[in-house]
């Protein structure tokens, strides 16, 4: 694996810390890419997107990021009506961008940094991405980065990275209000 290049997609700039730095350890030449339309609002969008980018600048990786592509209304089409199964509509619509990306820059892998999350479902994760990949190339990478989180969120502490309360959708933020009021 040494040399080989592996898009990384990037959710948020703590979440990539370890992931990054994991797989420049194991020779790895990564590239970040962040797309993320599930992101709501868009002052959020933006605050997690510049925090990826600072991120990306301390551990010298190029970090993909096309605006225009931010497109909360697509993610919202993939998901309504499906709330229940909201996630995996989330994971498939970032993890086939990602392997369209990697495809065309001759990526040999791609990966994401929602595995270092322990409220990601891993599983399926893994399951989507490689039936995704279809055994061909790019592949999918899978590593369990949860390992490193809590160093990685003492780091971004340390640079002053933008840490989110949520996981970014509509639906999680309405979650977290609910519990808010629920608590209080």
């Amino acid at each position: 694996m040494a040399g080989e290049k592996i898009l990384l997609h990037i959710c948020c700039g703590p979440c990539a810390i370890y992931p990054i730095r994991s797989l420049q350890q194991q020779g790895f030449e990564v590239v970040g890419l962040y797309y993320n339309p599930n992101i709501h609002p868009l002052r959020e969008y933006l605050r997690r997107r510049e925090a990826a980018s600072q991120v990306a600048q301390k551990l010298g990786i190029k970090l993909i990021c096309k605006d225009d592509e931010y497109d909360p209304g697509r993610y919202l089409r993939e998901v309504v009506h499906r709330e229940p199964s909201r996630c995996f509509f989330c994971y498939r619509l970032r993890l086939e961008r990602s392997l369209s990306i990697a495809r065309r820059g001759g990526f040999e892998w791609f990966s994401s940094t929602l595995l270092s999350s322990a409220r990601q479902k891993h599983e399926q994760i893994a399951e989507l991405a490689s039936s995704l990949a279809g055994g061909g190339s790019p592949a999918f990478f899978y590593q369990d980065f949860r390992a490193g989180r809590k160093e990685a969120m003492e780091i971004s502490r340390q640079w002053e990275i933008y840490r989110q309360q949520y996981c970014g959708c509509l639906y999680s933020e309405w979650e977290r209000y609910h519990k808010e009021l629920d608590s209080g």
